[in-house]
């Protein structure tokens, strides 16, 4: 035990660096709490911003001219009286900045393996509807967390975007072996978008990296301050900075989460303070087989039953009921597993043919954290409050589930849920309902495979992944019912994205659909922000919401929730479609990387938008497309792409040639439609190479569990 405190605390600290408060609904500095700042010194190429007294510099010179009109997120790494050292998150693409920067690392420091391997800490702080995610994280809420920051940049008028990301901005994150494949990059270089006819985008690692830098802040004025006082400022502390136009320091608050992001929905009802011990009605130490046993928990904050000190546990038709009115849920729930009715945290639980219900915040069902590997099947999984997950898996935990039919009713309350430090869930059959705002039937920060289940989210969005994890979907029925709330840009029933809490680390979010049914009840069908990501869907039949904005949105965002910074927190995006047909828009923007791949008889019919509302100042990203002999797209609209390669079928509804120029007017298809696709490069030809391969359940179980 007195390892296992350690332990404990350990992660603790981690996670008390992370601070993810999931107010996935209430961030960013309050609109009323302006301050008059003097006149900035800062001139075009400065190192260093002055106002007043009040001055910010790279620790290594990088010039802050750029900063003026922005925020910055930051966590603090020492604190030397008015003078304090940070490690600033920098945003995606764009301008080279990295939204996100390097999260910090999961509370469980594990990482694992091929693809499938990272050390997520996820604090479920994203979903929440408004993200609508499985703001679970922060138990209090759920926000889950998902719209990033778009990176900036300008595009020249008239002109897409060119192709080429510059030198030295491309992203860095490293993709775990066995993902999804994409070419290699040169190191310092990001992936050229213009690519020899034929040659295939590298765009899996093209991602915009998620970085840090290291910085200084002297505080001599502190009206500046907003909502804390200089003595509130210590080592761990996240903090927003927000620079006028002329670039001086207008305001500095606590971030709620790191990199200020919240999870889609939810909000956070408790912040972390870690345990180092848990309570529980019953342990079980030593191995220990129990049959048609009843347990009843009502204790505040309390396991009904734990298993612990490397136990081999047997729980056949038993009965567990959780119920506290005092219980209080929040991180330590989501990130430790406390109040959960079944928590293993090292040793081996079998559960078989039992009923499990909680009515208690943060009263997960069946729980696996750190060395705890749980194996459940054929039960019935009931939760109530909220930030009370399903089956739930962080710090490393594993979970293996078969035939489980499972209801949710929280917030922040995923039926299949994953939080900070990840972990391993497989999945084969049942049914998993969750029906609370911000509770996705899905909440991936872990590495996740489901195989022939019904996935059903009633008040969010359908799937919600971050950050540097693997998903994959086979046979599924998946729904999702996304609300539209005002605190997003936009509408959707998948998002893939980083919230910068903390909660999942940085990098690409692998992510397989195969098969089964995918319906939207509400806009949009899956939007990326703030990653990078490698998306396949394949064969799979797609129900498209009523008010339908778009297929793929692939963007940066206001950041109003704070995912990344805005004008540099764009997506980076290998999806491809293999024998997958598709309808709707596909948005992309300049401060976005996104290599569309069409294979095995994909059909599209829609249109390529390239929409600069989320994209600040504009930036060098690109749209390629890559089309296979045997498969169609049909023009609905004007399109705008960077290269297109295709070897099959471009006509409009009509089964006209559509036109496709060149920015530098070369006609390089003159058809009979009245659309148009505006390009840059043109090739008959269509390298296939780097797009993604399908898996199956039973390799990816293997691998996962390896």
């Amino acid at each position: 035990m007195q390892n296992k405190k350690i332990k404990l605390v350990c992660g603790i600290m981690i996670a008390t660096l992370a601070m993810t408060s999931l107010a996935a609904c209430s961030t960013g500095t309050s609109s009323d709490s302006a301050v008059e700042t003097e006149t900035s010194e800062t001139s075009a190429d400065s190192t260093e911003v002055t106002t007043g007294d009040n001055t910010f510099e790279y620790t290594d010179g990088s010039d802050t001219s750029e900063l003026a009109g922005t925020t910055v997120t930051a966590s603090v790494t020492a604190v030397d009286g008015s003078t304090i050292s940070l490690s600033v998150m920098e945003g995606m693409g764009g301008n080279g900045g990295a939204p996100e920067g390097g999260a910090p690392e999961n509370g469980s420091g594990d990482a694992n393996a091929e693809a499938v391997s990272k050390d997520t800490e996820s604090a479920d702080t994203n979903s929440a509807e408004t993200a609508s995610t499985d703001a679970e994280n922060t138990d209090a809420s759920e926000n889950e967390t998902a719209e990033g920051e778009a990176p900036s940049g300008d595009a020249p008028e008239g002109e897409a975007p060119s192709g080429d990301k510059p030198e030295g901005e491309a992203s860095s994150g490293d993709k775990p072996e066995g993902e999804a494949p994409s070419g290699d990059k040169s190191e310092g270089e990001a992936p050229s978008g213009d690519k020899p006819e034929g040659e295939a985008s590298e765009g899996t690692d093209s991602a915009p990296s998620m970085e840090t830098k290291e910085a200084t802040l002297t505080i001599g004025d502190e009206s500046v301050l907003d909502g804390i006082t200089l003595s509130d400022i210590a080592e761990g502390t996240n903090l927003q900075i927000t620079f006028d136009e002329d670039g001086n320091i207008e305001t500095i608050s606590e971030a709620e989460e790191m990199g200020g992001g919240s999870a889609p929905g939810g909000d956070s009802q408790g912040q972390s303070q870690g345990v180092d011990s848990y309570t529980a009605v019953t342990e079980y130490t030593e191995d220990t087989e129990v049959s048609d046993e009843t347990y009843s928990s009502t204790g505040t904050d309390e396991n009904a039953i734990l298993i612990s000190n490397g136990a081999t546990v047997s729980l056949d038709g038993i009965t567990v009921d959780r119920t506290s009115s005092d219980s209080t849920g929040g991180d330590n729930s989501s990130f430790y597993g406390v109040g959960a009715a079944i928590l293993t945290t090292d040793g081996t639980t079998t559960i078989s043919n039992s009923t499990i219900t909680t009515d208690s915040a943060g009263g997960a069902g069946v729980f696996a954290y750190g060395d705890g590997v749980v194996s459940v099947s054929d039960s019935t999984i009931t939760t109530t409050q909220n930030t009370s997950g399903g089956i739930h898996v962080a710090g490393g935990g594993t979970l293996l589930a078969s035939n489980l039919d499972v209801t949710t009713d929280g917030e922040s309350a995923a039926a299949i849920r994953s939080d900070r430090g990840g972990g391993t869930m497989i999945v084969d059959g049942g049914t998993y309902t969750s029906n609370g705002v911000g509770s996705p039937a899905v909440y991936c920060t872990a590495d996740i495979a489901v195989n022939n289940a019904t996935l059903t989210a009633t008040g969010s969005e359908a799937i919600c992944m971050e950050g540097l994890n693997n998903l994959y979907l086979y046979n599924c029925d998946i729904t999702g019912a996304m609300q539209d709330l005002e605190q997003n840009d936009t509408t959707w029933d998948i998002i893939v994205y980083q919230s910068m809490s903390g909660d999942a680390e940085v990098g690409n979010a692998t992510m397989q659909i195969v098969g089964g049914t995918l319906t939207a009840e509400n806009g949009g069908l899956i939007y990326t922000t703030n990653t990078e990501s490698s998306i396949l869907l394949s064969d799979v039949d797609i129900t498209y919401s009523d008010d339908s904005e778009f297929f793929l949105m692939a963007t940066g965002n206001t950041n109003d929730r704070g995912w990344g910074t805005a004008g540099a927190n764009g997506a980076d995006c290998l999806f491809t479609a293999d024998s997958q047909d598709m309808e709707g828009k596909v948005v992309w923007d300049s401060i976005s990387y996104l290599d569309f791949y069409m294979t095995n008889g994909s059909t599209l019919t829609g249109a390529f938008v390239d929409d600069e509302t989320y994209a600040g100042e504009g930036g060098d990203g690109y749209c390629n497309v890559y089309i296979s002999s045997d498969s169609t797209w049909t023009v609905t609209g004007d399109s705008t792409v960077t290269n297109l390669y295709s070897e099959g079928t471009i006509v409009d509804a009509s089964g006209n040639t559509v036109s496709i120029v060149g920015t530098d007017g070369t006609v390089y298809v003159e058809g009979t439609s009245d659309y148009t696709i505006t390009v840059t490069s043109y090739s008959d030809t269509a390298d296939l190479s780097g797009a993604s391969t399908t898996t199956d359940f039973d390799s990816i179980s293997t691998s996962l569990t390896e």
